[in-house]
């Protein structure tokens, strides 16, 4: 890992920190989750570098967000959601790199590294 990285935690925005049921448009971000809201605060006051990780600012081929202007105001409404329910701006991304240790996400499966096996336990940092 290149020695200008910091380490960060990667958590998913939908259903993981906001309520999510389907979806409802760009525009639309549900609810902070209490449990993971007050995590990541708690993260941030012990000075780890937190990020959102979510599909919602990727250009792919999907019928949700696509183009530029709709990426760039996918990252709007979140940092105006999290200034809001969270009281700070989070960094948002859709990618992951080297200098990620962790992803906390509604859809993930933990698997032991280099084993190829579901590894069953979990951990609350």
């Amino acid at each position: 890992m290149p020695h200008d990285y910091q380490p960060w935690y990667a958590v998913d925005l939908d259903g993981t920190l906001a309520e999510y049921d389907h979806w409802r448009g760009v525009s639309h971000i549900g609810k902070p989750i209490a449990p993971m809201a007050d995590r990541v605060k708690r993260w941030i006051a012990e000075g780890r570098n937190v990020r959102i990780f979510t599909a919602r600012v990727s250009l792919g081929k999907r019928p949700t967000v696509q183009r530029k202007d709709e990426v760039a105001m996918a990252h709007r409404l979140i940092h105006i959601w999290c200034r809001k329910h969270l009281g700070f701006v989070l960094e948002v991304t859709c990618e992951k790199d080297f200098a990620m240790i962790e992803l906390w996400d509604d859809r993930a499966v933990r698997v032991k590294i280099n084993k190829g096996l579901i590894d069953n336990e979990c951990t609350d940092h």
